[in-house]
């Protein structure tokens, strides 16, 4: 797919492999990866929305947490003398797409052969473990 549109903070953002971009701070650390949801895949054929979007996925990389330009708010009324001078500074974060297409498979974890057996550890206990009784056998020769 040659681009995606993708919601993060309730925002919607059009982006393509290897792009930057700024966003509202997400809760990921710097140098993490996460994946946004995808709304819609575009780009070989048509557009794919909804049901088609099964296996689709975006990977973004955090590359950083920074502030946005500071905006000033200023209040006046005329012959008053009231002046007031509010700003803030956005929290932002720095995102890289890293990859758009399908979920990578899962690989399932090797199985053990069946001549290994599993260890397990002993649980300390105060109460001794009492001896397996033995049972007496009456066979006929």
């Amino acid at each position: 797919m040659t681009y995606a549109i993708i919601g993060i903070g309730g925002k919607q953002y059009r982006v393509r492999e290897g792009e930057w971009l700024l966003v509202d701070r997400v809760a990921t650390k710097e140098g993490k990866t996460f994946k946004p949801d995808v709304l819609l895949l575009g780009g070989d054929g048509g557009p794919k929305l909804g049901d088609d979007l099964k296996g689709a996925e975006v990977t973004a990389l955090v590359t950083g947490h920074v502030l946005g330009e500071k905006i000033v708010v200023g209040k006046h009324r005329q012959r008053t003398g009231y002046r007031r001078r509010k700003g803030h500074r956005s929290r932002l974060s720095r995102i890289e797409i890293q990859s758009i297409g399908a979920k990578s498979a899962r690989k399932a974890p090797a199985k053990k052969a069946e001549g290994e057996k599993k260890e397990t550890k002993a649980k300390s206990s105060t109460a001794a473990k009492k001896p397996a009784a033995k049972k007496k056998t009456e066979g006929k020769s």
